[in-house]
């Protein structure tokens, strides 16, 4: 049975989602490794993430993301993406996660939903564009 656009994007995200969870958790501040999601981006991909943020910015290509990770690690203690719900899934995908974080400089709990475009071509992502539904509760949840 072939594979169709929307099941191989959804196995893409799924997988990512997976492997992105190890990043902040291995190994503390400024030494996560990018090596578990590396396969699911593409070489070119893209993150654009809202500048207001700790880890704002737009994130380009392998070395990029692996800088992101790093930022994000040395962001949160803790960074656990609770759900995913699948909105849509084909070459562009709508994800909206819930993610629950503890700040590494404040140890603040939060819980919040993002909600996430994602642009997958031949089996790997090449862009995302993530939306945090406050981005000013993550920088004071995150700033002492």
């Amino acid at each position: 049975m072939p594979h169709s656009p929307t099941t191989d994007s959804r196995a893409v995200l799924t997988a990512m989602y997976t492997a992105e969870a190890r990043c902040p958790a291995a190994g503390g501040p400024g030494t996560a490794s990018f090596d578990p999601p590396a396969p699911c981006f593409a070489p070119d991909v893209v993150l654009h993430q809202a500048a207001t943020l700790p880890y704002g910015g737009v994130w380009r290509g392998h070395r990029g993301m692996e800088r992101f990770f790093r930022t994000m690690s040395d962001t949160w203690a803790e960074f656990e993406l609770m759900a995913q719900d699948f909105l849509a899934t084909g070459e562009t995908s709508v994800v909206r996660p819930v993610a629950r974080a503890r700040p590494r400089a404040t140890g603040r709990e939060l819980t919040f939903p993002v909600l996430q475009t994602l642009i997958v071509q031949d089996g790997r992502i090449t862009e995302v564009r993530p939306f945090s539904w406050d981005t000013d509760a993550v920088v004071r949840a995150s700033t002492p």
